[in-house]
């Protein structure tokens, strides 16, 4: 059975967790699944995940395409790999610090490997479990055992936590991309188009979408900003999380 990526979860727990490695072949140029993985991550990184084949892979390699398939099946269990690898990169919350600074690490982290790696917003929810992904779901939850949380609840905040990072990072990775099209920022085009939108909108029968809407486009020099955004949602997750273990006894902040 495949998982929603077109990958097959039997070869992709084999890669993952390294139950069969190849070895280069002798007078052969080295290469292994990491290698393998770590250059479509590159290429993936400049021109993301669509761009991304096996031919690209093996030209920057300097290897005949085929000579990848002894290492990966094919594209769908290479991004399975590509996941895995970068989960690896995000610090992890450790030391004395309270629980509010370890879950805004946790948040932090998530945005900026997101951000590095725009193509991870692309790929399958239902990647194949390997083990750097499972060690980071590992260590982020410790920064909330014995905060008062049940089990439920420990995945659910954790879930809330990445879900902020990630839509934060699509709305910078959407706007970087209408503005690499157009040539314009997105200040730079609503004060072309102001001038439009006021000959066909009658302000007067929209007064709070008028009022509000002027004052967060003065603030953020555009209709929306995914930074304020993400701040702003994390500062009211960590609040609501304070309120909901507040009456739970000794929880330490």
């Amino acid at each position: 059975m495949a998982t929603d990526n077109g990958s097959d979860p039997a070869r992709s727990l084999a890669i993952l967790w390294r139950t069969r490695e190849v070895a280069s072949r002798k007078g052969k140029p080295e290469l292994n699944v990491d290698r393998i993985a770590r250059i479509a991550i590159e290429l993936a990184d400049a021109d993301g995940l669509d761009s991304l084949s096996m031919r690209k892979v093996a030209e920057k390699l300097g290897v005949g395409t085929m000579s990848l398939y002894t290492y990966v099946p094919g594209k769908a269990e290479l991004v399975d790999v590509m996941v895995d690898l970068v989960q690896a990169e995000t610090a992890r919350p450790d030391g004395d610090e309270g629980w509010r600074a370890k879950l805004e690490l946790i948040a932090r982290e998530n945005l900026s490997l997101y951000q590095r790696h725009p193509w991870l917003l692309q790929a399958s929810h239902r990647s194949v479990l390997g083990p750097n992904v499972i060690q980071k779901y590992e260590d982020e939850l410790r920064a909330l055992e014995g905060i008062g949380l049940t089990e439920i609840e420990m995945d659910s905040v954790l879930t809330l936590l990445i879900g902020q990072a990630q839509v934060s990072a699509r709305g910078r990775s959407e706007i970087s991309r209408v503005e690499r099209s157009s040539g314009l920022t997105e200040e730079q085009w609503w004060t072309q188009n102001a001038p439009l939108l006021d000959q066909v909108i009658d302000y007067r029968r929209f007064p709070v979408a008028a009022r509000v809407g002027a004052a967060a486009g003065e603030a953020h020099h555009a209709s929306y900003s995914p930074e304020h955004a993400f701040e702003f949602g994390l500062a009211r997750i960590l609040d609501g999380i304070e309120v909901l273990i507040g009456g739970r006894g000794d929880a330490g902040s």
